[in-house]
């Protein structure tokens, strides 16, 4: 990501512009010069079509100095690129985030499904943090890792500078961490015979794809070193016979998509995942709020019914075993409970 903040009077404000815009500024690293505007956006968006960041542009793209910019044109190293688009109607998104546990160092919550972590093209003021600084005025929060929007599950805030130094050394050193997800999944995983197994796939983001977030597996020896341990937990049936399976996944590595790519390497995707299931059009489709009914109908779920279970680390500060635990979210255990036994 080349998003900077500058506050220093050198970026001019295009006449006409609201005084509540929201202005987002990129800069070009030297590799990407060259490139066609409405190319480099598409990538920096990652979640907007090609069609929407075109419009964008043409909406609210402007050089530092308040000069309207083209899609077709081309940048220089270091150019910056201004965005000052008018406060938009952001998606409503669960504003209730329930605390999982809270003491004076750490506050981890259950973040339901549809939150974004942090801002993006389509959510400013609807995401995790905002949300709950509003809740907590004065409070100081910062983020420990991450989880996708469309993921619900155990979220951990540090409350101070120095928590939140030391929760991330933790998380990113693995030592004594166990990170444990629950799925739901298009048929029944198995491994070489087995319904509990040990996966263990390179992965990296797939170049060739439009969306810029998409991973593949690659061979041993490219990419990124990426391993799952899975364990069917129960199965059931559709009316219509077509069978699904409550899975247990458990992080050796914490790769983008690792769970989500992983069950769909072997052919068993996550319901209602629009990146890795039946179509991956659907995700383009989604980011630009397109999706029809009979898109809904073929996810069966409107997000990847994927839930951040369990974690289990050395709390930052005392070294004592922190067991952390989400409830099950309703949409997806309903759709669960939707299905035959």
């Amino acid at each position: 990501m080349t998003r900077v903040k500058i506050d220093d009077g050198s970026v001019v404000r295009p006449e006409g512009v609201d005084e509540a815009a929201v202005r987002s500024i990129f800069r070009v690293p030297a590799e990407r010069a060259r490139q066609r505007l409405d190319v480099f956006l598409h990538h920096e968006f990652r979640r907007t079509s090609r069609t929407r960041t075109q419009r964008i542009i043409s909406l609210s793209a402007f050089d530092h100095t308040g000069k309207p910019l083209r899609s077709n044109h081309r940048l220089h190293p270091e150019e910056l690129v201004v965005l000052w688009r008018a406060p938009w109607d952001e998606d409503p998104v669960p504003t209730d985030i329930p605390t999982v546990f809270e003491d004076d160092h750490l506050l981890v919550v259950n973040k339901p499904a549809g939150v974004p972590v942090h801002p993006t093209a389509r959510y400013h003021h609807n995401t995790v943090i905002r949300l709950l600084k509003t809740e907590r005025p004065g409070q100081w929060l910062s983020l420990a890792h991450r989880i996708d929007r469309e993921t619900s599950g155990v979220l951990i805030l540090a409350k101070h500078p120095e928590a939140d130094r030391r929760v991330k050394r933790t998380l990113e050193a693995r030592e004594g961490i166990e990170k444990r997800y629950r799925a739901i999944t298009w048929g029944v995983p198995e491994h070489e015979g087995k319904k509990a197994f040990r996966l263990v796939r390179n992965v990296e983001l797939d170049a060739r794809h439009n969306t810029g977030v998409r991973m593949h597996v690659v061979p041993d020896g490219q990419g990124l070193w990426a391993a799952t341990r899975f364990e069917v937990l129960d199965e059931r049936r559709s009316l219509q016979g077509n069978p699904y399976a409550l899975v247990r996944c458990d992080l050796e590595t914490g790769r983008q998509h690792q769970i989500r790519l992983h069950l769909a390497s072997i052919g068993f995707p996550i319901v209602g995942d629009k990146l890795y299931g039946p179509d991956d059009s659907l995700f383009a489709k989604g980011a630009d709020g397109h999706l029809t009914a009979e898109d809904f109908e073929l996810l069966e779920l409107p997000r990847h019914a994927l839930h951040a279970w369990q974690l289990e680390l050395p709390h930052p500060m005392t070294g004592e075993t922190l067991l952390l635990e989400a409830p099950f979210p309703r949409d997806v255990s309903d759709f669960w409970a939707s299905l035959v036994l």
